[in-house]
Formats: structure tokens, sequence, C-alpha cells
């Protein structure tokens, strides 16, 4: 995964993705609020989802509960992948 380390901690810019996402934002948005490229942003955001990081409603996407302990420390810093 590329938002993820290889020890399965997640990269900077998951984190700050996952920050950004404190509220549901479309995908402009979260590029607009971290500064990276749309392209990034929609491919992380798809392995967020799978691992369970980040859900979509209505177009919109936040942060979930296990994506907001992530990043706020409140469980193991690892996220746990099949990929």
């Amino acid at each position: 995964m590329a938002c993820v380390n290889p020890d399965g901690t997640l990269t900077p810019s998951a984190k700050a993705m996952l920050s950004a996402l404190s509220s549901p934002l479309v995908l402009e948005e979260v590029a607009k609020s971290t500064g990276l490229p749309v392209f990034r942003i929609r491919s992380s955001i798809r392995e967020m989802l799978e691992a369970g990081l980040v859900e979509k409603e209505e177009g919109k996407y936040a942060a979930t509960k296990l994506g907001r302990e992530k990043i706020e420390g409140g469980k193991d810093d690892q996220v746990k992948t099949d990929l």
C-alpha cells in the first residue's frame, strides 16, 4: 500500500489526508488541503477505503473512527492489510 509503510505504519501523506478528512470532503478539497496531487489522493483514498480508514458517502470522503484513532494515537499505529 502506498499509504502504509513496510512496517505497517501510516505514511506522513496518509496521516495528512486522514487529518484533512476530519470532516467530509471531495477529492479536490483533500488535495487542496494537503498540497498533494489529486491522482495521489485518489489512489491513497482507494487503499484507505479498503483498509477501513476512510468511508464515502454522497460523493464525499471522511475518516472513519478507526482512521481518526490512527492519527490521534488512540490505537496501535499499524494498519493491517491483505495487500
